[in-house]
């Protein structure tokens, strides 16, 4: 077998590094171990995202580090019983009811024009 490049070295000590760092940090060596679960599977010829990875990775490790960071989480936008990803529901897509009262804003964060010039 070979030996493992410098890059694969970097990731590998990445990953020690934030598990020690996210020690008795609820939520923070789950989180890292499943981002890099999820980023496991890329090619190893896709240098350019491994490095953005890495270097995300580091920044995200100083933050841990630092003493003001208590646990880790993620946002999640949370689905619905009947919801599927891209479906209907997805972002960006209006609901198919024209009931209820319009935002001012509309889609595409400007303001809507009524017809009173208001």
């Amino acid at each position: 077998m070979s030996r493992p490049s410098r890059l694969q070295r970097q990731v590998l000590s990445l990953y020690r590094e934030l598990l020690r760092a996210g020690r008795g940090k609820p939520g923070a060596e789950a989180r890292v171990r499943a981002e890099f679960r999820q980023n496991a599977s890329l090619p190893r010829t896709d240098v350019l995202r491994i490095e953005y990875l890495y270097r995300r990775g580091r920044r995200q490790l100083q933050l841990l580090r630092s003493d003001h960071a208590k646990a880790l989480g993620a946002f999640v936008r949370p689905r619905g019983p009947t919801e599927e990803p891209g479906g209907a529901a997805a972002l960006g897509t209006p609901p198919d009811n024209d009931d209820g009262p319009k935002s001012p804003l509309d889609d595409t964060g400007a303001p809507e024009i009524r017809p009173n010039g208001r």
